[in-house]
């Protein structure tokens, strides 16, 4: 792939993990960070003859191009990094805010 590629991942609830890159021969470069999309957002990026790739995307967008990473491309990609965070500084990333209603008190039934 070269040029603008939109990449997505099924966030579930109708929604999409989406990061967007400029790929070249010589780099990469990440144009959008990472976050969550909603269906109709992709649908637009679809519909204006955007790239669309990632695992199993053709599901919900057929004009995408499913691609699954090889192990051995995530090891080189690994291996050419070096600005790791130490494993006990590592912190969770949430990019859906959490929605949930506490459950009632349970019920005790004489």
């Amino acid at each position: 792939f070269a040029g603008r590629v939109n990449v997505i991942v099924d966030a579930q609830r109708q929604e999409f993990y989406l990061a967007s890159y400029e790929i070249r021969m010589e780099n990469c470069r990440e144009i959008a960070p990472l976050r969550i999309a909603a269906m109709p957002e992709i649908r637009e990026l679809e519909s204006a003859g955007e790239m669309l790739i990632g695992p199993e995307v053709t599901r919900w967008f057929p004009n995408g191009k499913n691609i699954f990473p090889r192990a051995a491309m995530l090891g080189r990609i690994a291996a050419e990094k070096s600005n790791f965070v130490r494993g006990d500084e590592l912190e969770p990333i949430y990019l859906r805010e959490a929605k949930f209603v506490k459950a009632p008190p349970p019920r005790i039934v004489p």
